[in-house]
């Protein structure tokens, strides 16, 4: 086991300096950041000083090379925007962003699972289908343009929600609905098929044939069996809800990483771009690192093939 969980861990540390690395380059082959930080009527004496100031004037593999030195330090590098440390940025918006990733992940559990267990129950019925049917919709509508209409329906048209900004908690409720809305089918979907699969298990016929009342059946025997890969299923997503956030938070203007990744792309920010990627991909990567050593922990041959795959 505990070599399982070194492996995943070396494989997690050489995807995010993978990732890390290719953000880096791409950042610095994208354009001069001067061109847009600076007036149009600033003299090409000035961007060279400022260039030389922020350390771009110097060869890919130069910068990469004082960037790699100044990480072990804890240093992530100063915005060219504001000044002020990119890693100081960036956990000014964490808060918002883990708000609102919270509240999504929190409703799409409370809503999908009890709907995915439902329409299990009732499979093939009418409710099966509308259930999946609506789940369907849910993950296949784009993020931006269910966040339009709700800002259409309730901020314009009824005016009984907040379009933009943080002030109160009515403020959360459109951003929450539009992140969480593709997670519920995708939770709702995965849970209706992983209950299927464990219906049709001879234990629970055999739970069955004994007398066992059908809720006792569900909650002991059903459930915690289709509870494992559902929660597999979850780790993935809830890295996936951090990168998705982006386009919900910059429709209702939530300060969040999404949004400030997004307006600093738009001004070639490189220190702030780099520490949000940064940030959203550390999350995604321990989220599947957990994934993989709970996995392991539920089903211990996880470790013993992995250990063959090794030795084969």
């Amino acid at each position: 086991m505990l070599n399982f969980i070194v492996r995943r861990m070396m494989r997690a540390f050489l995807t995010l300096a993978i990732c890390v690395t290719a953000v880096f380059v791409v950042l610095r082959l994208a354009g001069d950041p001067t061109d847009i930080l600076l007036p149009d009527d600033t003299t090409p004496e000035v961007k060279a000083e400022y260039r030389e100031r922020w350390g771009i004037d110097r060869p890919i593999a130069e910068q990469y090379a004082r960037f790699l030195l100044a990480v072990t330090r804890g240093d992530l590098g100063v915005s060219f925007a504001d000044g002020r440390s990119a890693a100081i940025v960036v956990a000014e918006a964490i808060p918002n962003t883990l708000l609102l990733a919270a509240a999504a992940l929190c409703l799409a559990l409370i809503i999908g699972i009890p709907l995915g267990m439902l329409a299990a129950l009732k499979h093939n019925s009418a409710l099966d289908r509308i259930v999946m049917s609506i789940a369907v919709l849910g993950f296949s509508i784009p993020t931006f343009f269910l966040g339009i209409l709700l800002i259409l329906l309730f901020a314009l048209t009824l005016r009984w929600l907040p379009s933009s900004g943080t002030e109160t908690w009515w403020h959360l409720v459109m951003p929450t609905l539009t992140l969480a809305a593709g997670l519920l089918g995708k939770i709702a979907r995965f849970t209706r098929t992983a209950m299927l699969e464990v219906l049709g298990q001879s234990f629970v016929r055999t739970a069955r044939a004994k007398g066992v009342p059908r809720l006792p059946v569900l909650l002991r025997h059903v459930f915690p069996n289709a509870a494992v890969p559902l929660l597999m299923f979850l780790g993935i997503e809830t890295g996936l809800l951090f990168a998705g956030a982006a386009v919900t938070e910059t429709i209702f203007a939530w300060p969040g990483v999404g949004r400030l990744l997004v307006s600093s792309a738009g001004v070639r920010d490189l220190a702030v771009i780099q520490t949000a990627i940064l940030f959203v991909a550390g999350v995604i990567i321990v989220s599947n690192l957990a994934v993989d050593i709970i996995h392991a922990l539920i089903d211990p041959r996880i470790d013993v093939l992995g250990a063959k795959g090794q030795a084969s």
